[in-house]
């Protein structure tokens, strides 16, 4: 769709990645200076200044969107709608999981203050972007519990999904910040057990949970790869492991968009073989 009336730019400057969006990823949205918000399908994100010009923002799509054709309206300062473009969001059939858990650990739930502190930390933006690509898996182990999984617990559903990825790691081994940022939370929660939160920026975070023990305190800056803590298994939790999370904007997004993993299982590819010149 073309720019609406009273747009000061062409449609070229107006843009987003990826092209083909599945439910539950990220688009990252481009813009010219005069645009200050984007909005679809009643999530509105901030947009921020670029050093090259112009502005950019990450539109979260939500795991239990409907596929089909939406609209995506950047706005200016005032809320005006300046240009619109459609986005088509594919389905990304996401799989049911079936995790067995012991009757303790079902009936486990958040704490007041558990919740609230995550609550605050998923709703405050701070504009300075720490994030560069590419980000780094931050434990090296394979990932058995993929995002966006419908979750059952001993059979029963939940009626929830699985709003980040587990990955294999052995008790006490480290784990390592994503990309760079800020520690926002370092405490020991009820379900999440040991959960270190980082703020990377502009609407980009990560949490990382289950953790054993903490080497980083809450208000420090960290380095892409910094080592923030230990695998564990407290919280809900049936064994050493790390479940982290991503999220745009507050909303869970597929961590395997911005990070390669393996999937547990996984044949790794066998390396050509080297064909022999025949001696004559």
């Amino acid at each position: 769709m073309g720019a609406l009336a009273g747009a000061s730019a062409s449609a070229q400057e107006y843009t987003f990645t990826p092209e083909a969006v599945r439910q539950g990823e990220t688009l990252k949205l481009h813009a010219p200076h005069d645009a200050a918000k984007a909005r679809m399908n009643r999530v509105t994100i901030p947009l921020f200044e670029e050093a090259a010009g112009g502005t950019s923002g990450l539109m979260p799509m939500g795991v239990e969107e409907e596929p089909g054709e939406y609209k995506l309206e950047f706005l200016d300062q005032a809320g005006t709608v300046i240009h619109e473009i459609m986005v088509t969001v594919h389905d990304a059939h996401y799989p049911k999981q079936n995790v067995v858990i012991s009757e303790a650990l079902s009936t486990l739930h958040a704490s007041t203050e558990e919740a609230e502190t995550v609550h605050a930390f998923l709703t405050s933006v701070s504009s300075t972007r720490f994030w560069e690509e590419p980000f780094r898996a931050p434990v090296p182990g394979c990932m058995n519990s993929p995002f966006g999984a419908s979750r059952l617990h001993n059979g029963r559903p939940t009626g929830d999904y699985h709003g980040g990825v587990d990955q294999h790691g052995a008790m006490g081994s480290p784990i390592r910040a994503v990309a760079a940022g800020t520690i926002r939370i370092s405490h020991m929660f009820t379900l999440r057990g040991g959960t270190v939160a980082v703020d990377h920026g502009q609407g980009l975070e990560t949490i990382y949970m289950h953790m054993s023990r903490f080497a980083a305190k809450e208000g420090q800056q960290v380095k892409a790869g910094d080592v923030i803590g230990y695998v564990g298994s407290t919280g809900r939790a049936t064994g050493p492991h790390l479940h982290w999370s991503l999220y745009a904007n507050g909303r869970p997004v597929s961590p395997t968009q911005w990070v390669k993993l393996i999937p547990c299982g996984a044949a790794p590819r066998r390396p050509k073989a080297k064909s022999v010149p025949k001696k004559k």
